[in-house]
């Protein structure tokens, strides 16, 4: 008999993979960046096959096909939309870049609402070239999702603020820990702005658990994958599936359960080598994962 092998690993399955209709795959939702190499049809079609009851989109494939046919083609295959990506990128210096990024985050509310997902995750940006100012930059990132947020609460979105890992301060987010994500969104109602919890970015932040199990109805989105070392040289690429690396899952999935959050728990990976693997056999790893490392915690 063949051995079942995590991807991308390669090491022995410890457990055997759930099937669909197994009650500890109700909240799982496959992030579309988890299987970047397939289409938005593919996507879909493979979340049904591993009998997942949720996705994640993001807005380039559904802007491949149009956001009608992404939301019938989720709707006739039963799943949930569980969050869409991305808007954000408000740091700007320049008023007509932040112009332009307004009319953006506008159009991403409204295809959040077209496609069925109060959810819209935002990711604040980086540093304009040039500038060394943080503070500066977040208090843009900051006005600028106030200027969202009458928009939103019209379509019935909530916009989620994702603080992102310190490693990615300069380039894509100013916004570098739970805290500060939440001392943004605490100037409006929890149902305008929330904050992403992501195991990636937030496991490593001092007294992040009692900061989560705090924050209540703010977390909008539980998004899942791992800290693996040694750290790939493109750094946007060094999220591992979980177990392979350093996250504490049960310890973090305990502070979510703790806040109250009920929604679905979505897996984001970004490495190459998953993204090589075959989307089955990813499905397959992630659902093995998820039901050991995660669902007996929340």
């Amino acid at each position: 008999m063949t051995a079942v092998l995590d991807v991308p690993s390669g090491a022995p399955a410890r457990i055997g993979t759930p099937e669909p209709g197994d009650p500890r795959l109700a909240r799982l939702s496959l992030n579309q960046r988890t299987t970047a190499h397939w289409s938005l049809r593919e996507a879909v079609d493979g979340a049904v096959a591993a009998g997942l009851p949720a996705i994640g989109l993001w807005r380039e494939p559904v802007a491949e096909v149009g956001v009608d046919t992404a939301r019938r083609w989720v709707d006739d295959a039963g799943l949930r939309v569980s969050s869409l990506c991305r808007g954000g990128f408000f740091t700007a210096s320049d008023p007509a870049a932040r112009a332009t990024a307004h009319e953006d985050n506008l159009r991403a509310i409204d295809e959040a609402a077209a496609l069925g997902t109060r959810a819209l995750v935002l990711v604040p940006g980086g540093l304009p070239a040039g500038d060394k100012d943080l503070t500066g930059a977040r208090a843009r990132a900051a006005e600028a999702i106030a200027a969202l947020v009458p928009h939103a609460v019209e379509r019935g979105v909530t916009l989620g603020i994702e603080p992102m890992n310190p490693i990615y301060a300069a380039d894509r987010g100013v916004v570098s820990t739970l805290a500060q994500a939440l001392e943004i969104a605490e100037s409006f109602a929890p149902h305008e702005v929330g904050v992403i919890a992501d195991t990636f970015h937030l496991w490593w932040e001092p007294g992040v658990h009692a900061r989560i199990a705090a924050a209540g109805e703010r977390i909008l989105s539980y998004q899942i994958c791992d800290w693996i070392t040694p750290l790939p040289a493109d750094t946007l690429l060094a999220r591992g599936m979980m177990g392979d690396g350093h996250v504490d899952f049960p310890a973090f999935t305990k502070a979510v359960a703790a806040s109250g959050y009920t929604g679905d728990v979505e897996v984001e990976i970004f490495h190459a080598d998953v993204w090589a693997a075959p989307g089955d056999q990813v499905l397959a790893t992630l659902a093995r994962r998820y039901v050991e490392l995660v669902e007996p915690y929340l």
